[in-house]
């Protein structure tokens, strides 16, 4: 592994920045050791019983779970459970709401099953091109570039990013435009004669449904609404003709059209024939650390263990009958939803921090100072932390077992390497103690193993079955899900011969371009887009305690074009307001040529008055109820 640039190359079994620090946080002297209640230190008892003792006293809809992608798949099935079981609540839902559920949702549409990567990483190694919409791994994930470096890279982007740099052909689409791209795209791809029409028969459903709208978007068309030249639209569709594949990422995915915009891309990827097919394919990048298995186990509010619909008949009473009861609460409320219901009462915060990660997180701040109760289970103090009547401090991944999904479906151990500081907890013991004090003394083991053996019951015959995976198999098997059975190889590829749909055949989607819910005006004549930097990781909770990450990136910044800073009366490395609708931030100027004259970029990893999503727009797609973090309308003032 090298540095280059302040960029890392990865080499094989190499760790990102992040990754090679991430030890440091396990010894931080800002560490939570003891619970805390209302700031005052005391015994995890008092702590316990006064969360269980206000929180019995609400009616079951009344209190809100809130969980996280980076929770085990033990821990976010057993807060599923806790949910519904224990506090009896509909009221749950988790982070992964804001990074995959719309490429979850196109995903279910095309293939009838949502696995991030159908294929196993390694697949990517033999592609001879790869097209990369809304997504940055350069920086989000360095060590996935080493299955990249033989492909030619198409990247989708408004920013020049430092994976763009790396790419034969960057596509600078104007922000909130990424679907009028697909569909060009996919115009040009009929047009040229690069389309598989023996697979779209043979395969596939829906094509002419979806043509009537894509024959609309000729590549000249396309052009005037994106900025993306003719000419770099058929250069790309015949890069794209051969073992390729199709992958997209959050700025695809963080729209108010994010799944039509996700839809779009598996329709090109299914005209070109790359689907269920060995050396080609479509996927998803997955921005958590268990973005995958944490979507699969019950903490989505519309879901149960293994990724069965909870409004399922037979899905619930599989489970009820592995849980031992005779009622399940129906779906709840989506994440952004659930944190600004003014009808909760209490919220019970785990792995998450959206006083900085949610959008227009000046509004997820009043709700939470008018909640009666507010608990937040960390292992730092977050700034959702800070503001809860309750902190339960938590083990962290080297101090735990379980389990973890990765983007490829595959199930990889985590192995206890430390033991907490005194005074720690796993989330499972305070999931039990709760449980217990609730009433509910059985059905919440602590072993992470023991949750896992129920786990497995609760997955069998679900669309993500683990019934057939031990703890002693992945000791010495890499485990793809499904597993039906203990002698089941597991599932490397999905769809080679068939699509999970009833026919066997993949879906086109029919889609239309229809732009940002909030377009740029006289008043607000730019569009900010979001994301993460190679040193920060989400809300920066943890990132921004390690000394070296800091000091790398140790502000709130704003990428502006010099063109637009000068207009705007800014400097570079001057102090700028950036202000929408909802918020102001204030940021240091970043100049940067390769911007669009139209857009800034902001990172999000910063809190109080840096935090990017306190302009960011609430507005939810309505299938997957994805908030548009990726464009907003603002402008630049000096500050």
């Amino acid at each position: 592994m090298s540095v280059i640039d302040g960029q890392v190359t990865p080499g094989p079994g190499g760790l990102c920045q992040k990754g090679w620090t991430a030890g440091e946080l396990l010894r931080h002297p800002g560490r939570l050791t003891t619970p805390l209640l209302h700031g005052r230190p005391v015994s995890w008892d008092e702590a316990l019983d006064f969360v269980a003792s206000r929180v019995a006293g609400y009616e079951p809809d009344e209190v809100a779970v809130f969980g996280g992608g980076g929770l085990t798949n033990e821990k976010a099935y057993a807060l599923g459970k806790f949910a519904r079981v224990a506090l009896k609540t509909s009221q749950i839902d988790y982070n992964g709401r804001f990074c995959m559920s719309s490429a979850a949702a196109a995903g279910n549409k095309a293939f009838g099953l949502d696995r991030g990567l159908p294929f196993p990483l390694t697949d990517l190694r033999s592609a001879d091109t790869v097209l990369l919409a809304g997504s940055n791994p350069a920086e989000t994930m360095p060590p996935f570039l080493r299955h990249l470096e033989g492909a030619r890279l198409i990247v989708v982007d408004p920013r020049r990013t430092p994976t763009a740099e790396r790419a034969t052909l960057h596509l600078q689409p104007a922000p909130g435009t990424d679907l009028a791209l697909a569909l060009g795209l996919l115009h040009t791809a009929v047009i040229e004669g690069v389309i598989d029409k023996e697979y779209v028969t043979s395969r596939t459903s829906g094509f002419d449904d979806a043509w009537r709208i894509a024959a609309q978007w000729w590549p000249e068309q396309t052009e005037r609404v994106t900025g993306v030249s003719a000419a770099d639209q058929r250069a790309a569709v015949h890069m794209l003709a051969g073992r390729s594949y199709v992958l997209t990422g959050r700025g695809s995915e963080q729209h108010a059209s994010g799944t039509d915009t996700v839809s779009a891309w598996i329709n090109l990827a299914l005209a070109l024939g790359l689907p269920g097919r060995a050396g080609s394919g479509y996927g998803c990048l997955t921005g958590q650390g268990n973005g995958q298995g944490g979507r699969e186990h019950g903490q989505k509010a519309d879901q149960l263990p293994g990724y069965r619909k909870i409004d399922d008949p037979a899905a619930r009473r599989h489970v009820m009958d592995v849980w031992g009861v005779t009622s399940l609460p129906g779906p709840g409320r989506s994440a952004y939803e659930l944190l600004m219901a003014d009808d909760i009462r209490a919220m019970l915060v785990f792995g998450s921090n959206p006083v900085v990660s949610a959008p227009r997180a000046s509004g997820v701040v009043d709700r939470f100072k008018a909640l009666d109760l507010l608990v937040v289970a960390d292992f730092v103090m977050s700034e959702t932390a800070a503001m809860a009547d309750v902190v339960f401090p938590v083990t962290q991944w080297a101090e735990e077992d379980g389990t973890m999904t990765n983007l490829e479906g595959r199930i990889i151990r985590r192995r206890k390497a430390l033991d907490p500081p005194p005074g720690v907890r796993s989330d499972l013991e305070l999931l039990h103690g709760l449980a217990t004090r609730l009433g509910v003394p059985n059905g919440f083991p602590v072993v992470p193993q023991e949750v896992f053996e129920e786990l497995r019951r609760a997955s069998a015959g679900g669309p993500s079955d683990y019934s057939g995976i031990t703890y002693e198999r992945l000791e010495s098997e890499q485990l793809h899900w499904p597993v039906p059975s203990v002698d089941h190889p597991g599932t490397p590829r999905l769809f080679l011969d068939r699509f999970a749909h009833a026919d066997g055949l993949a879906r086109f989607v029919p889609v239309d371009h229809r732009g940002p819910a909030e377009p740029p005006d006289e008043e607000f004549p730019l569009q900010a887009t979001t994301g993460r930097v190679l040193q920060h990781y989400q809300s920066g909770a943890q990132t921004r305690l390690i000394g070296e990450l800091l000091a790398a990136v140790p502000e709130m910044y704003v990428e502006v074009h010099p063109d637009t800073a000068t207009r705007a009366g800014l400097v570079a490395g001057g102090p700028a307001h950036v202000v929408s609708r909802r918020g102001t931030v204030t940021a240091v100027v970043r100049c940067v040529p390769s911007m669009r004259p139209d857009a800034v970029f902001l990172p999000f990893h910063f809190p109080g008055d840096g935090r990017a999503n306190l302009l960011t727009n609430p507005a939810l797609d309505p299938t997957s109820r994805m908030p548009e973090f990726k464009v907003c309308a603002v402008r630049l003032e000096p500050a």
